[in-house]
């Protein structure tokens, strides 16, 4: 993005702030040869745009599934109706096997999924609105290995909540950075 223009004048209609860590993820995996899958849910498609937005990303961005209902995760993901009995749909056991499906079904090196309540309605006691769930899934990682995250925004609206998730899983999509040397 050109110095001091924002997103509507460069021609986006995303936030400021998603599409320059859009663009942070597309630069980074395009340096490890990494290809990327998104399995969204609460965040329909906000994070696949987000990349997409990005010149280039087509080098990176393998797939995004938007997988709304329960029958979606399970048809097009294959997360179990065990799971989602078990433990719902906004879930790290649900997070995980969306993670872990979307980078089955696809030609891409590391998932992201996102699942939660976004809002106005939806949310009990246990999940409120805002309770949001990701994981991250790599080829050749252990598949018990979960890298998991349950985040309760605050219910400040259905976009701040979606907004904030984007971002989230687009942090999860970015290398971890090497340990510091102790020494």
């Amino acid at each position: 993005m050109q110095e001091g223009m924002t997103g509507a004048q460069q021609g986006t209609i995303l936030p400021d702030e998603l599409v320059s860590l859009a663009r942070r993820v597309i630069e980074a995996n395009i340096s490890l040869g990494r290809r990327v899958v998104v399995a969204e849910s609460c965040t329909g498609g906000l994070v696949s745009a987000a990349l997409t937005e990005i010149p280039g990303s087509s080098a990176v961005f393998d797939a995004g599934f938007v997988t709304y209902s329960n029958d979606q995760k399970k048809s097009i993901l294959g997360v179990s109706q065990d799971v989602l009995d078990t433990f719902g749909a906004v879930s790290i056991a649900t997070a995980w096997a969306m993670a872990q499906g979307a980078l089955e079904r696809s030609g891409a090196d590391i998932a992201v999924s996102i699942t939660g309540v976004a809002g106005p309605d939806g949310g009990t006691e246990m999940k409120p609105v805002g309770t949001v769930v990701f994981a991250r899934a790599e080829k050749g990682n252990d598949s018990e290995n979960v890298v998991a995250d349950l985040r309760r925004f605050p219910d400040e609206g259905r976009a701040k909540i979606r907004l904030q998730a984007a971002l989230c899983a687009l942090e999860l999509l970015l290398p971890d950075e090497p340990e510091a040397d102790d020494a």
